[in-house]
């Protein structure tokens, strides 16, 4: 197993990193911390393998640990900041995740630390006749976290409450039975982190869940008392998919 330490001095943003690395085989949670400090004398004595550390906070920011900690363990930088990624790279980092961070992108992550860390995993025999085994494949889930309107907010929304998301620029609104959640994300980027089906893009700014269409009239799809339109280039998978119901 491979043992793993949060950094952040966001306390929501532990709790997504830490329910992420309980989704996953071959991670472990050894610990999450806001104190830098704390993280650098855990790492000092051996306690972790893999970090996941921020950028931004205060007493010693990320790029600074990772100077001081050298080569005692590998890191995973998550940040909102995609300017530090080319520095972040320079300093030998596993891999750099740019908040919100999805599962899926979350998942890629930790198998390139799987690659670069073999010995925290149980050693195969020098010569074995047993079949080789795929990697595991990441778990599946049910809800996914967004960053809300302030700084220290995430909102969970459950897969299956979405009705559909609309494309707003550089936002996404995501419309749930009872209320409408903005976050700032592309909607190319959210799509890639859904699971297909039961969601299914069908416009440049719609995606919406199949399970949720009341009825679909030529280009048109209701949900409820929207009306969503269907772009030529999804209207084939969307009818292929509805036969396949």
């Amino acid at each position: 197993m491979i043992r793993c330490l949060v950094v952040d001095d966001e306390a929501p943003a532990l709790l997504i990193l830490a329910d992420y690395i309980s989704q996953v085989p071959f991670l472990t949670l050894v610990g999450t911390t806001t104190n830098p400090i704390e993280a650098l004398t855990m790492v000092q004595q051996g306690q972790a393998d893999l970090v996941f550390l921020d950028i931004q906070m205060p007493k010693l920011t990320g790029l600074q640990f990772l100077k001081l900690a050298g080569s005692k363990c590998k890191v995973i930088l998550t940040t909102a900041y995609p300017e530090y990624a080319l520095e972040g790279y320079e300093n030998d980092v596993v891999d750099y995740l740019l908040k919100p961070i999805a599962f899926e992108r979350f998942f890629k992550a930790a198998q390139k630390a799987l690659a670069l860390l073999p010995a925290t995993i149980s050693a195969a025999p020098a010569v074995s006749t047993a079949p080789a085994i795929a990697p595991p494949a990441p778990p599946a889930t049910s809800h996914m976290f967004v960053k809300g309107e302030s700084k220290n907010k995430f909102l969970r929304v459950n897969h299956t409450d979405i009705l559909y998301i609309e494309g707003l620029s550089n936002y996404v609104s995501i419309q749930l039975p009872t209320q409408r959640v903005v976050t700032y994300q592309t909607l190319k980027d959210l799509a890639e982190t859904l699971p297909q089906p039961p969601f299914l893009r069908v416009h440049k700014s719609f995606i919406v869940s199949l399970d949720k269409i009341r009825m679909i009239d030529g280009n048109t799809i209701y949900i409820l008392d929207k009306e969503i339109p269907v772009s030529e280039t999804y209207r084939e998978q969307l009818y292929r998919l509805i036969r396949e119901a």
